[in-house]
């Protein structure tokens, strides 16, 4: 008689936890992987996503760099060119912008530069978006000056295991990946085992988090749970929600987005970056151009003022809550 050994019971796990330990498999499969940026390695990251890495890896796969993002990418592209796979990690989202020549200049660029012969594979792990009461500088929605990149994919987790999957994924992979990392569901926990970790779908797949009947909201990353939260508070109005979350805004999933909208006849795009030039104008005509003879009313925006990040004290009527979701639903039922 075989006897098989049980697998370990999933139990409560965080998204930094899911992240770590995505760091942490994807280091032990492929000794190409390096994490590389600020603080990773001794501290273990400001919010201590790296923890331990150094300790088990070493200084050289799990390396502190100077306080120069610049630098930071430009010696990842150096190192992506020589056959490794650099995970960068920026402090936080603002932090990110004097790397953005690099970025755009030579990350974004390489493959098409070199006719496919020199892909680089490099994951930028970008600490994003508001929610912690962090001043400015620490609480900006950068997402659309990548999404605006021809060459780069952009990511977004709002799960524990996506958080990992996706990470998995994107530094497997041979094109550069900029991974947001939402830093307000940091610790928000869900049931997860890190040793048998569920696969998630391909890069590029939106997945609907829960059906309905009257609208959908489009959002991703930081605002999922608060569009759950509305679909719950929504049910008392009589409005029976649909959520759906892209992960991934570069590439994007228009098959799964306008077959929801086909069906709901109604849509609100939420999300924290501002509303001017912000991710939901394109995510928006993307939609009226596919789905225009099934919409009852205009695509409509929840979205983060037109300013600067604002005070901490000031950032709960900064940021898109239940109350704007519903306000928005509300005037799509108006204009039907």
């Amino acid at each position: 008689m075989t006897t098989v050994a049980a697998k370990p019971a999933a139990k409560p796990a965080t998204m930094a936890q899911a992240l770590g330990r995505a760091l942490r498999d994807a280091m032990a499969d492929d000794p190409t992987v390096h994490v590389m940026g600020e603080d990773v390695g001794t501290l273990g990251g400001v919010f201590r996503i790296t923890d331990g890495l150094a300790k088990e890896f070493g200084e050289d796969r799990c390396t502190d760099t100077p306080l120069a993002e610049a630098g930071i990418l430009g010696t990842a592209v150096g190192m992506a060119m020589y056959g490794l796979r650099p995970v960068v990690e920026m402090q936080f989202d603002a932090f990110a912008y004097p790397a953005f020549e690099q970025l755009i200049s030579h990350v974004a660029r390489m493959r098409n530069r070199t006719r496919g012969a020199m892909p680089l594979p490099i994951t930028v792990r970008v600490p994003y978006g508001g929610g912690i009461g962090g001043v400015e500088h620490h609480s900006d929605s950068s997402e659309a000056y990548y999404m605006a990149t021809p060459g780069l994919t952009v990511v977004t987790p709002a799960t524990v295991a996506d958080a990992y999957g996706l990470l998995r994924r994107s530094i497997a992979s041979d094109d550069p990946v900029v991974f947001l990392e939402p830093k307000r569901l940091y610790w928000a926990k869900d049931s997860w085992n890190p040793e048998a970790p569920t696969d998630v779908d391909p890069i590029g797949t939106a997945v609907v988090r829960r059906p309905g009947t009257s609208a959908t909201l489009i959002t991703y990353g930081p605002s999922v749970p608060v569009c759950l939260e509305a679909a719950e508070a929504a049910r008392s109005e009589g409005w029976d929600l649909e959520v759906v979350d892209l992960r991934s805004l570069v590439p994007f999933d228009d098959a799964t987005v306008a077959a929801s909208v086909r069906r709901t006849g109604r849509a609100v795009v939420v999300h924290e970056s501002g509303g001017f030039g912000g991710p939901g104008g394109e995510i928006a005509a993307r939609v009226t151009e596919r789905c225009f003879h099934h919409l009852e009313a205009p695509v409509l925006r929840v979205a983060g003022f037109d300013i600067p990040y604002p005070p901490p004290m000031l950032e709960r009527h900064h940021l898109p809550g239940v109350d704007r979701v519903l306000d928005a639903v509300a005037r799509l039922q108006w204009d039907q």
